[in-house]
């Protein structure tokens, strides 16, 4: 779907393809212009056909490392709202707002840690400690952008005035829940909700092909791979930060928590073998689903491929209504199926990669990816790309 390598091109896909990658244009040009010399280097990147700007732009995380550019802090209040415009065009509204709410849950995050988190800057937990940055020049043959922080990567490329991926997509939420005056917040309610009544209403036989492991792993098993394969298991925390800190005691931090989320699941690499990804992929497939499952199923999905651009979002949408496709979707799940337990979840077809998990903090503290197997940071078409040049 990302790269429309399944038959023709449909023309209103197209057409959308090519007004999001306008808008884009639009909105990164904008913003470029708006910086000023001392700006501009952390910025603006080389084009993703320069291997080494490659090579970085593959380096994308989802947690409070340092994600490369410009951070939203270090800009004025109108280069900020450029820098939003930009990220807007890359996600439906409600994926906008999801977004925009998981950055403001830092300062929450901050107030349950008692403000005491630090992670070797002035402040540990910041809502403008979000980065934004632009490979190759927007109106180019070939283009990129990438907005990242603690929780949200946001992955979007341009090949020949198209958009041609927006995967990896990921989107956390720590606290998963958060009490308000006369309310709660819950920015990833649909995904978790969703995903547990469809667990809860598969039969004892069909719970055995669903279920993964009895305990939930501790987080997202794909992790931060710029590619993901078969046999991929969890990766440690050690490996999801850009670099060792400064500071040795920092690197004993993150040391700690990974043992104690290891603890906490109570896995071996034997269970993390068990539920390593795989291809074909684990769990009960769509095919043995009644049809109220399917619907759930379905909606599953679609909350995912939901945070595009709806043009985007409606060919996904439209894609997943067809039967023989949901057959051969397969889900997956691990831990208790309570809610306030730990647990995890998978969604995987040929194509597309959905992984779950809610485990740290008490089970609040949540984790959500949408990738693409065959076409994350768009590399399938770039790949064609970098070919039709050879033998041009």
């Amino acid at each position: 779907m990302t790269g429309d390598r399944e038959g023709t091109v449909p023309d209103d896909l197209a057409a959308g393809r090519e007004k999001a990658a306008d808008a884009m244009t639009e909105a990164a040009t904008a913003w470029l212009n708006s910086l000023d010399e001392d700006q501009l280097p952390l910025a603006a990147y080389d084009s993703p056909l320069h291997p080494d700007a490659e090579a970085e732009r593959l380096r994308w995380f989802y947690t409070p490392t340092e994600h490369g550019g410009l951070a939203i802090r270090d800009q004025n209040a109108r280069q900020q709202s450029l820098a939003m415009q930009l990220v807007a065009t890359g996600l439906s509204v409600p994926g906008y707002a999801t977004v925009t709410t998981v950055m403001g849950l830092e300062n929450v995050l901050d107030q349950l840690e008692g403000w005491r988190v630090h992670w070797g800057r002035e402040r540990g937990r910041d809502p403008g400690l979000y980065w934004l940055r632009i490979f190759g020049r927007p109106g180019d043959r070939v283009w990129a952008w990438r907005f990242g922080g603690h929780h949200i990567s946001l992955n979007n490329v341009v090949v020949g005035g198209r958009l041609v991926s927006t995967t990896p997509c990921f989107i956390g939420a720590d606290p998963a829940t958060t009490e308000l005056v006369g309310g709660t917040l819950r920015p990833l309610q649909g995904p978790e909700e969703t995903a547990r009544q469809l667990v809860r209403s598969l039969d004892a036989g069909q719970l055995q092909s669903a279920l993964l492991h009895p305990s939930a792993v501790s987080d997202i098993v794909s992790g931060n791979r710029p590619r993901v394969g078969d046999g991929d298991t969890m990766m440690h925390m050690q490996d999801l930060w850009r670099g060792q800190f400064a500071d040795p005691e920092l690197d004993r931090l993150v040391d700690d928590i990974d043992r104690r989320a290891e603890a906490g699941s109570g896995y071996t690499e034997d269970d993390h073998a068990r539920v390593a990804i795989t291809v074909p992929p684990k769990g009960i497939s769509g095919r043995d689903l009644n049809d109220e499952q399917r619907h759930l199923l379905r909606r599953l999905v679609t909350l995912y491929t939901g945070r595009a651009p709806e043009f985007l979002a409606d060919a996904y949408e439209t894609h997943y209504a067809s039967d023989t496709v949901l057959d051969a979707v397969h889900f997956g799940w691990a831990g208790s199926t309570d809610a306030g337990e730990p647990h995890y979840y998978r969604v995987q077809d040929p194509r597309v990669l959905i992984e779950y998990d809610n485990t740290q903090r008490y089970a609040n503290h949540a984790h959500s990816v949408w990738r693409d197997l065959t076409s994350d940071f768009g590399l399938d078409v770039l790949a064609e790309h970098r070919a039709h040049i050879a033998h041009e």
